[in-house]
């Protein structure tokens, strides 16, 4: 009997032995200001993390002022992780307010050389925050957030730096993907008029010749009759096919601008809506950051007159690439 009992207390030992080092650790609660951020943020952490999401499907994180329910899953989580205060512009100085108490990571300033980021051309020296549309660069986030994970739970730093690989390599695919797509559309109509500057770094990494905005790349200041005026002369001069709306932006600029071109004689047409700030509502194929740039390349390609490649076996899991 007694060598029964030191038996079982051996057997017990070795399924202690042989459980991941990580499971006696609850997972570490991160939450990230923006959806673009917390899939990289899901995929990278597996089970060692629970991500959520402060700004939700359809809201534009340029003006978005955090409510008191807000301020609570802020002071309860344990890693918070932003874009950049040139994109949570109302939400910088409450971040901040917890910098002491807990960790908090700017992926902008954390991932990237100032050399290697675009400029708002509309006031120098302030950094435009949209990198995630480039893929190959937003692709840089993912060994951060590992990093920053790993650092209160580093049990798991081996899985986090395998899924962070594996995942890159999801996003590599993804970014050929895009550019041959993008390619596919005819010299002189890769031109992409949207509602706001939310697309340079699409248009710097994929091709597209021009990319006009009625909007800077903040959204804090509304449109004029002036802005409209002037993208639809460059719609007019370059012959642009279709314009954009955006998920996060009320279409009437947009709207405004295609009656613009219409009453000088010449048509245009709204091409479809892209996600800019925002992803997809959840359930859906969108509600992925890989879903929505496949969504976004869609309907500018078909749009402007391309047609799409195969979608990259690679990324089966986020459906067929149709769009």
């Amino acid at each position: 009997m007694p060598r029964f009992v030191l038996s079982a207390a051996a057997f017990g030992a070795s399924l202690a032995l042989a459980a991941p080092l990580h499971a006696t650790q609850p997972p570490l609660n991160v939450l990230a200001t923006v959806g673009m951020i917390a899939d990289v943020a899901q995929n990278v952490a597996g089970d060692c993390a629970i991500v959520s999401t402060l700004v939700g499907p359809g809201t534009d994180p340029h003006d978005y002022s955090a409510t008191p329910g807000d301020v609570r899953k802020i002071a309860q989580a344990e890693l918070i992780l932003y874009v950049d205060r040139a994109l949570e512009e109302r939400l910088a100085d409450v971040l901040d307010s917890f910098r002491d108490r807990t960790p908090t990571l700017g992926l902008v300033a954390a991932s990237f050389l100032p050399d290697t980021m675009l400029q708002d051309p509309e006031d120098a020296g302030r950094v435009d925050p949209h990198l995630w549309m480039d893929v190959s660069r937003w692709a840089r986030i993912a060994p951060v957030i590992a990093d920053a994970i790993a650092a209160q739970r580093p049990a798991c730093a081996d899985s986090l730096q395998a899924n962070a690989a594996s995942y890159v390599a999801a996003l590599d695919a993804l970014h050929d993907w895009i550019g041959a797509a993008i390619a596919s559309i005819p010299e002189g109509q890769r031109l992409l008029v949207t509602a706001h500057d939310a697309f340079y770094y699409f248009a710097d990494a994929y091709g597209i010749e021009a990319s006009e905005a009625i909007e800077g790349i903040s959204t804090a200041s509304e449109a004029s009759i002036a802005d409209i005026r002037e993208v639809a002369d460059f719609v007019i001069a370059r012959g642009v096919p279709a314009v954009f709306v955006e998920t996060t932006i009320n279409p009437r600029t947009m709207e405004a601008l295609v009656q613009e071109v219409q009453s000088r004689g010449q048509d245009v047409s709204i091409g479809g809506a892209l996600y800019s700030d925002a992803m997809g509502a959840e359930g859906t194929p969108e509600a992925s950051y890989i879903g929505m740039m496949r969504a976004n390349t869609s309907v500018i390609t078909l749009a402007l007159g391309g047609s799409l490649p195969d979608w990259p076996e690679i990324l089966a899991a986020y459906g067929d690439g149709s769009p």
